[in-house]
């Protein structure tokens, strides 16, 4: 089963670079075990545009689509035997990053 492990980034900067590294090991760790899948750091928010074309024409609005302390920062996409793996390897990814991390199944 696959599960996305969203990065929630809460701190005033951007990863260390003990972080980064913490995080590069966890990378070649999750490949050697045969769980990644996919993962990617995202730019910050205010580089974000919003699309809402349910209107029949299109609004385009320039930065995030909230406004929040808390953001989106980056993510894994990760396949996991069980819902038990992946919060474990979601716990380990949390540590390397040193950020909150929300798990989700794929439906």
């Amino acid at each position: 089963m696959q599960y996305l492990l969203s990065v929630i980034h809460d701190q005033a900067g951007l990863a260390t670079p003990e972080e980064d590294a913490a995080i590069d090991v966890f990378n070649d760790r999750l490949q050697a075990e045969g769980h990644w899948v996919f993962a990617g750091g995202l730019a910050s928010p205010s580089t974000a545009t919003v699309i809402d074309n349910r209107g029949g024409e299109a609004m385009v609005t320039d930065g995030p689509f909230l406004e929040s302390k808390e953001y989106l920062a980056g993510f894994w996409i990760i396949e996991a035997a069980d819902l038990d793996v992946a919060l474990r390897l979601a716990a380990e990814g949390s540590e390397a990053c040193n950020r909150k991390v929300e798990v989700r199944p794929f439906l």
